[in-house]
């Protein structure tokens, strides 16, 4: 008798430590939802706004801002398998993905970067550039530790990517729930209406812009200068975080002054010491951009944030 129940509790003990790895189906009302981290929870807010028994979550706090360096937390391992979908930006962000695949049985993914044409990370840098920057990430590899990826994986920053992942994201969550199919595609239609009509007057009032030569913090808007025909001279900074030393200082302060840079473009969630330095060595005024990775959690808060970015760029440009 004893045996058997010494058995009984090892089996009981062995269930229990892999629970965490798989999902169990949950007893529940409502459809929940969960976004991996800000940008991405306004589009399916959007999506799903107004539609009853529906909920979305964001897994990473506001201000944790991109996904760089972030470390799933056993409650985060919590909230993806209590969800019914997790929708991600995809493109590398989530470096964390392959993983909770892998650990997740019958986790369905929303991924919100298909079928968008992706750039290569680091694409807008002249040659000597490139060897300039590498040559930095290798001295500071131990220090920071970025991981890259192959591809830009700040998407949403673009207008025509993020109407892109806004129908991607809807398509996944239609797959998963068909019976409030007719809502989420309303919604998702008048969404984009919206953001049809922010791409007008992004293009309209940047139109006739002077100066198309810039200088952003790290490499979030790439794919917003592709969009709307801005030229990035240069990056402060690869990543956030990876602070550049004097030689890099010295380098980007000599490239402002042969190419005539005027604005610096910071971004609201980092410091702007590099820039400020940057900026008394040199013509060029420091201005403030926001790629839209923390702000208001409500619906219109994309729209507002990239409303605000126009003016700031017409101010800095023309």
């Amino acid at each position: 008798m004893k045996k058997i129940l010494a058995l009984l509790l090892t089996t009981t003990i062995a269930v229990g430590s892999l629970s965490g790895c798989i999902r169990t189906e949950y007893q529940k009302d409502k459809v929940k939802f969960l976004a991996s981290f800000y940008p991405i929870y306004i589009m399916a807010l959007n999506i799903v706004d107004g539609v009853e028994g529906i909920e979305v979550d964001c897994m990473a706090e506001v201000q944790v801002g991109c996904l760089h360096d972030f470390k799933l937390s056993t409650d985060n391992m919590r909230d993806i398998e209590k969800s019914d979908g997790f929708i991600i930006n995809g493109a590398g962000m989530e470096g964390f993905i392959e993983d909770i695949a892998n650990r997740v049985d019958g986790l369905h993914i929303i991924d919100s970067s298909t079928g968008i044409n992706l750039l290569a990370d680091g694409h807008h840098h002249d040659e000597d550039e490139d060897e300039h920057e590498h040559e930095h990430e290798h001295e500071h590899e131990d220090e920071h530790n970025h991981d890259h990826g192959e591809y830009n994986a700040h998407l949403w920053v673009s207008v025509a990517n993020y109407i892109k992942q806004v129908e991607n994201i809807t398509e996944g969550i239609v797959k998963i729930d068909p019976v409030h199919e007719k809502e989420y595609r309303r919604n998702s239609k008048e969404y984009i209406a919206k953001l049809t009509k922010l791409q007008n007057e992004m293009e309209s009032g940047l139109a006739n812009i002077s100066d198309r030569n810039i200088i952003t913090f790290h490499e979030a808007f790439d794919y917003f200068a592709e969009e709307f025909n801005l030229n990035i001279v240069s990056v402060i900074e690869r990543e956030p975080g990876s602070e550049p030393n004097a030689k890099d200082l010295a380098s980007i302060i000599d490239l402002t002054n042969e190419t005539g840079v005027k604005a610096l473009f910071v971004e609201p969630q980092y410091p702007d010491t590099s820039a400020d330095i940057i900026a008394a060595e040199t013509d060029a005024k420091v201005y403030t951009l926001d790629p839209g990775v923390s702000g208001d959690m409500n619906k219109d808060a994309y729209i507002t944030m990239m409303q605000e970015n126009l003016k700031v760029l017409q101010k800095a440009l023309t």
